[in-house]
């Protein structure tokens, strides 16, 4: 499944343990995996920044923390106050614009090595990093990919992973 041309994926860890996660990466190509969450913890077992990276270490991939193309809590706290995704987009786009070296960083990385920019949310409908993905689209041309979890079976780097718990 992975492109030959260079291409931005995305994929949210929502509903994932470790293993699909690592399982649909290597299904995709994916030598990098770039966090654009602010602050990169999470309550899921395996997801915080520091077990992360050192999981896809282990496993031959790049981990790439980019916090400048994380959505601001001011942001988040008004979207979970109000639910407005419209709103939502609409102030994340504006605080995107203040990160062009960011942007620009990231459409290098994407030049360079088939990466995914990783968020918590499944649907990327919803979730911010559809629109750092868009943004990097807008910059380099690079086209867009969203994975989703559907139809992958756990092989390969999550037995891995397995074996290094």
């Amino acid at each position: 499944m992975a492109s030959l041309t260079p291409t931005i994926y995305t994929i949210g860890y929502e509903g994932l343990d470790i293993e699909r996660f690592l399982s649909l990466l290597q299904a995709h190509g994916i030598e990098t995996v770039v966090d654009i969450r602010e602050l990169p913890l999470s309550r899921k077992r395996g997801f915080s920044k520091n077990v992360l990276s050192d999981t896809l270490g282990f496993c031959g991939l790049n981990y790439v923390h980019i916090p400048e193309l994380g959505c601001p809590k001011s942001i988040r706290t008004r979207y979970r106050t109000d639910g407005n995704w419209s709103t939502y987009k609409v102030a994340f786009s504006q605080y995107l614009q203040t990160q062009s070296d960011a942007i620009a960083d990231l459409s290098t990385i994407a030049a360079i090595t088939n990466c995914a920019l990783l968020c918590f949310e499944a649907d990327f409908n919803f979730c911010h990093r559809s629109i750092v993905a868009d943004a990097v689209n807008k910059l380099s041309g690079t086209p867009v990919c969203h994975i989703s979890a559907s139809a992958i079976k756990t092989t390969g780097f999550a037995d891995l992973a397995l074996a290094a718990a």
